[in-house]
């Protein structure tokens, strides 16, 4: 899928959409995006050493994450974090980079899904955790 085909299942928009595209492995959803280095988070995380944000990097993951979750991304509901476990920060992410994120999903409880996810640059990790994810009808 490319940006345009995601959109039409995240209710993400700039400047808060940070998957440019993704597809699957079998099982596991690689999502993809590449940090510009305009981004609004870098502008004061570090101006004179601009580094992606690890709470940016885990929306990164969930986002990506979220496209699991295709067949019920039905335009009623929306994906929506709920919990995050086991969150690691290995190394950092800067302009340039393209951070690749590689999701699994472990299991689906009701409208709960926990998924395991990992963010790499080039082939280096970058950011792991078990992600909550929560289907929620979208309110006005």
């Amino acid at each position: 899928m490319n940006k345009e085909e995601i959109k039409k299942v995240l209710p993400h928009r700039e400047p808060m959409l940070l998957v440019d595209e993704m597809h699957m492995e079998d099982d596991v959803c690689v999502s993809r995006y590449e940090v510009k280095g305009d981004e609004f988070f870098l502008q004061g995380h570090f101006p004179s050493m601009p580094i992606v944000p690890g709470v940016v990097l885990c929306e990164m993951m969930g986002q990506g994450a979220a496209l699991l979750l295709l067949d019920q991304l039905n335009g009623e509901s929306i994906p929506m974090f709920v919990g995050m476990e086991n969150v690691r920060f290995k190394h950092t992410v800067h302009p340039g980079d393209i951070v690749e994120a590689r999701s699994r999903l472990l299991c689906v409880k009701a409208n709960l899904s926990i998924i395991e996810s990992k963010a790499t640059v080039r082939g280096q990790l970058c950011c792991s955790a078990k992600l909550s994810v929560a289907l929620t009808k979208q309110s006005v």
